[in-house]
Parts: structure tokens; C-alpha cells; sequence
């Protein structure tokens, strides 16, 4: 059986015996916080948790390092929606020590998508069409830069609010706990 077939068996059974019934919530972030954080498998659980977090309290975006790579991309968006249609009044973006993106090489990256079957052309035409694939798939040597460079990104954006602190914090993936890297209650 494939994963997709046992999500699919598994589903049926959380829909048939209503297992969903203790998560329903509204749309509207209780607690009326929108986080951005990385996709890491070890905070899917851990960063909840360690914050305090259930189901319909807060709006959570993720990408790859919790990085903001382009001021009008999807995850600024998503950051920006949250503010003025979803009720957010507070932004976190929170990285993590660890983060596979501070190990990214991506020269093996191109490498292993050549491999696996995209034509090395794509990316020359990608990069002749002002596309810098190495720089798009950079990731980052510290951690604090990192989650500092997201936090500016969003304090200094044309569209978002002023008035919305924007926290930055780092989070041990091992033990849930988090250091504050900027305070946007006091900047």
C-alpha cells in the first residue's frame, strides 16, 4: 500500500468516527498571531508545544529556514493576509538551530536535479532569463542573521502595518526552548 492509500484508509475512519470534532475552530487565529517557521519535521509537534499552542490559535506559514526570499513572494503574502483579512495583530518568525538550510550547497542541488532528470539547459535558460538559481536556493550560515534578515523584511515592507510587532526567535529543535532574538513589543 502507498502512503497516500494509507492517509486515504486513515482518513475515512478520522471522517467516519468523527475524530475531527475536537479541532474545529474558525478560521480566525485565536490568539490572533500569525508565525512564520521552517519546515522542519522536528517542530510540526515541538513548536505548538513548547508555546503553548493548540488548534485555531494561531495561523502558521512555513518554508525553508522560516526565509523570506522576495518581498512580494507567497510567503509575504500569506504574512500580509493574515494581518488585514484574518485578524493577526502579531507576527513571529522563528527559526531553529540546526536547519538543514544553513548546510545547503547548491551546486549538489543542481546537480542532484540534473541527475534526476531536468535538462541542464533549464537552468542556463533560467539564469540567461535573469533567474539566479544558485542565489534562489541559497540558505544562510547563521541562524539570528537569518531570522533577523526575515524580521526586517516584514517591519520594513511597503504594505504591512507599522503598528504590528514582529518578533524574532530561535527555537531548539531538541528541547523546545526558545531564545528571543528581537523583541517587536519594544523596537
Amino acid at each position: 500500500m502507498t502512503s497516500l492509500q494509507d492517509i486515504l484508509v486513515y482518513n475515512g475512519t478520522f471522517v467516519q468516527e468523527k475524530l475531527y470534532e475536537p479541532y474545529l475552530t474558525t478560521k480566525f487565529p485565536d490568539k490572533k498571531i500569525v508565525i512564520l517557521t521552517c519546515m522542519d519535521t522536528r517542530l510540526v509537534e515541538m513548536l505548538p508545544k513548547s508555546m503553548n499552542l493548540k488548534n485555531g490559535d494561531v495561523k502558521i506559514v512555513k518554508s525553508a529556514g522560516a526565509i523570506i526570499n522576495h518581498p512580494f513572494g507567497g510567503i509575504m503574502r500569506s504574512l500580509i493576509v493574515a494581518v488585514y483579512e484574518l485578524h493577526a495583530d502579531e507576527i513571529y518568525v522563528i527559526g531553529h538551530y540546526d536547519c538543514g538550510m544553513s548546510a545547503i550547497k547548491t551546486d549538489q542541488i543542481i546537480e542532484k536535479m540534473t541527475k534526476r532528470g531536468v535538462d541542464p539547459k533549464v537552468i542556463e535558460i533560467l539564469k540567461n532569463s535573469g533567474v539566479n538559481v544558485e542565489e534562489w536556493l541559497e540558505g544562510f550560515s547563521d541562524v539570528k542573521e537569518s531570522v533577523l534578515h526575515s524580521v526586517d523584511m516584514i517591519r520594513n515592507h511597503p504594505l504591512m502595518l507599522k503598528d504590528v510587532p514582529v518578533h524574532g526567535l530561535i527555537i531548539d529543535p531538541n528541547t523546545g526552548r526558545l531564545d528571543i532574538v528581537s523583541d517587536g513589543s519594544a523596537e
